[in-house]
């Protein structure tokens, strides 16, 4: 009996040091789960409602700006830069050239009806970011619709919701992404403009996106025109490009895209393959060959682009743009 109990005891203290030792040495040893500061928050679209609070809101615009700052910063010039933000675009990457196309232009006999080129014609390719952090965008973007849902849902209208709305509609203007600025703008110039009004200078910039873009992406002048009478919008630049459309004068329209400046410029991006093509048109109607470089600066694109693009007309190697052949008596 004495024995049995000095075993029972023993087995006892046994499953209470095993009770006491620590976890193994191999799990402290694991790293921690580092969380991105931009994803600690869920949209609030989806039921995060953490953004509804105002100092939350104010911490997270301040981390989304500075790795949009850093972003911007990373990039070596300005075409790289315009090159990155534009490599988010919602348009459709354009498709390899086939053999036919990728030849010499010289040797490209393609013909299409009426010496015209093709009526469809795949957007300019865009590139990834070569920046330190290619796909951070994306995330900024993403973080930049959380904030915009939690200002929205908290019925936000102070100076801080109208700062915060203004650098989200830039930003989504500059990435071509018309489903982020879109409603950003809707809700900046006739949601808080009516309860904290911006200034005149801000107000007549961003009715002006506003204008451009029904005007380039939407193709709607007529709303274009009407809007901007509604706000008595007067700017010299949008005025001009409104002339161009209307009046399908590509060479206008060309020249003043060169003179806009980096928001002006992303919105008339949406409207130049129409442009592009109705100056194709003209061309292929109006001349039986043509020089080279007055084609490219007709287009406003070098010739292996166009030929790339489905373009059928014929370069020879004087430097003249075959465009059609005279019908035979």
């Amino acid at each position: 009996m004495e024995g049995r109990g000095k075993i029972g005891s023993s087995h006892g203290g046994s499953n209470r040091s095993q009770a006491r030792r620590g976890p193994s040495g191999a799990w402290n040893r694991l790293k921690p789960v580092t969380i991105d500061p931009l994803d600690a928050y869920g949209l609030p679209s989806k039921g995060d409602k953490r953004l509804y609070d105002h100092k939350t809101q104010e911490a997270y615009y301040t981390k989304i700006v500075e790795r949009y700052m850093k972003f911007c910063a990373s990039s070596s010039g300005g075409e790289e830069l315009e090159t990155a933000l534009a490599s988010l675009s919602l348009d459709p990457p354009k498709p390899k050239p086939t053999s036919a196309s990728s030849s010499q232009p010289s040797n490209t006999t393609t013909t299409t009806p009426a010496g015209q080129p093709t009526t469809t014609r795949p957007s300019i390719p865009r590139h990834a970011s070569s920046t330190d952090r290619p796909n951070d965008l994306p995330n900024i973007l993403m973080a930049m619709r959380r904030l915009r849902e939690g200002i929205l849902g908290s019925r936000r209208h102070d100076a801080f919701a109208q700062r915060a709305y203004m650098f989200i509609a830039q930003a989504g203007i500059l990435t071509r992404q018309w489903e982020s600025y879109q409603p950003t703008l809707l809700h900046l110039v006739h949601g808080i403009h009516a309860q904290t009004p911006l200034s005149p200078l801000e107000l007549r910039d961003f009715v002006g996106y506003m204008v451009l873009d029904l005007a380039c992406r939407q193709g709607d002048l007529g709303g274009a025109f009407a809007l901007r009478e509604r706000f008595a919008h007067r700017d010299r630049r949008v005025e001009a490009v409104l002339r161009a459309l209307v009046h399908d004068d590509w060479p206008r329209f060309w020249r003043v895209r060169r003179a806009v400046d980096g928001y002006q410029r992303a919105l008339m991006g949406f409207a130049e393959e129409r442009v592009r093509l109705h100056a194709l048109k003209c061309l292929g109607r109006s001349y039986l060959s043509a020089d080279r470089g007055f084609v490219e600066r007709a287009a406003d694109a070098g010739w292996e682009e166009l030929v790339g693009s489905g373009v059928g007309w014929q370069l020879l190697e004087s430097g003249s743009v075959v465009i059609r052949k005279p019908k035979p008596k």
